[in-house]
């Protein structure tokens, strides 16, 4: 399938792949979001030597067993007899000095678990070779918070990481790529359930309707993306009751902080901000608060940012016993058909307003509570669908 979107990042990527000084670049986003993908891509049609290696959940040696294979597959060595990750990434770093290559530590939070100090070790290696390595560094990360404390002046690496690439998901303009066959209108519709996660987005097929795609893929029995959602939370937090209680106030629209605490049964206010703010960090939830009152603790609002997200809690997590028993077709029906079309698509709709303001006026955000577009409108249909770029 066609590479969709990401320009920006795939510049900045070929850039620094490109050139002869060593430099060191972290990229990092949630679950599924195309980290993996865009640096693959970048390093497509490059002639530059490559050592791609995705780290696993193993013991260190196993991690550096597979490195060390991946080492002598594209220098074309002998099986090299390294036991420690420090040994081979010097002997890596030492052959970059000789010509320009790239290396690629995927997931790289995972060697992090099984190294004692990798960090440190990291930033050795770095500082020992910044002045005549030609190596192009990237590590990737879907642990958020782990890849942004790297960045922190405590770590170790501060300081020496010379490119950043938070990625975020994309936007309802490059999201409606990959279904060009939908009318303007069903983009919006389907851009409401599956957001700008390019990993949702390459499952629908845009032959099929929209209320075809929603069952077939998350409003079913088994479909495939039935436990995305609850697979990615239960992998990131230790405890997802908290979670699903202020997800479950949320979809139904309570969005106060005093009002999520006392429609769900979160124990306590401390234990409520702490979910919240674990939420945010994860880029699943957002704050926002009005323009010309941004202090004002009591105005602030809390929503669930993340499509697929919204749509999970407010659809299959509450009926998930009904789904199971009833007819695909007449639980959508049922449940799903009137709420989605009268309101969660036209608030979804409010969003991506913003987001077509956001590229027209080049700025970085606007305030949640600050611009409402309110009902949809089939003129800016067409205007997000001709000149939204």
């Amino acid at each position: 399938m066609k590479f969709i979107g990401r320009k920006d990042e795939l510049k900045k990527l070929d850039k620094v792949i490109h050139t002869d000084e060593m430099n060191f670049t972290l990229i990092y986003g949630r679950r599924r979001v195309g980290k993996s993908e865009l640096v693959s891509q970048a390093l497509l049609k490059s002639k530059v030597k490559k050592l791609y290696y995705e780290c696993k959940q193993v013991a260190e040696e196993s991690n550096v067993n597979g490195l060390s294979e991946i080492v002598s597959e594209s220098m074309g060595l002998p099986k090299l007899g390294f036991t420690n990750i420090e040994s081979l990434l010097n002997y890596i770093f030492e052959l970059s000095t000789k010509e320009k290559m790239v290396l690629v530590l995927d997931e790289y939070p995972y060697l992090r678990e099984s190294v004692k100090g990798m960090d440190s070790i990291l930033q050795a290696v770095v500082d020992k070779y910044r002045k005549d390595s030609k190596l192009t560094l990237i590590i990737l990360g879907s642990y958020v918070e782990v890849m942004r404390s790297l960045l922190e002046h405590e770590n170790p690496l501060y300081g020496r990481v010379d490119l950043t690439i938070d990625l975020k998901q994309m936007d309802y303009y490059e999201s409606s790529f990959f279904y060009p066959n939908f009318s303007a209108e069903d983009k919006v519709r389907i851009y409401s359930v599956f957001g700008g996660i390019p990993y949702y987005n390459r499952l629908i097929d845009d032959s099929k309707s929209v209320k075809e795609n929603i069952i077939e893929l998350i409003a079913s029995p088994g479909s495939r993306l039935e436990n995305e959602v609850s697979m990615y939370l239960n992998a990131e937090l230790s405890k997802i009751v908290n979670a699903n209680e202020v997800f479950e106030a949320l979809a139904r629209g309570f969005s106060k902080y005093s009002d999520i605490l006392s429609q769900s049964h979160v124990s306590s206010g401390p234990t409520l901000v702490d979910v919240l703010d674990k939420l945010i960090r994860m880029e699943v939830v957002a704050k926002a608060a009005p323009i010309n009152d941004s202090t004002n603790k009591k105005k602030v609002a809390y929503y669930i940012c993340d499509n697929l997200s919204l749509f999970y809690y407010r659809y299959i997590f509450k009926y998930s016993s009904q789904m199971k028993i009833m007819d695909s077709d007449v639980f959508y029906k049922k449940y799903i058909e009137k709420d989605f079309d009268e309101y969660y698509v036209p608030h979804i709709f409010e969003n991506i307003c913003r987001q077509y303001l956001i590229r027209k006026t080049g700025q970085e955000s606007f305030s949640h509570s600050g611009f409402s577009c309110g009902k949809r409108d089939d003129v800016v249909l067409i205007a997000l669908e001709d000149i939204f770029a």
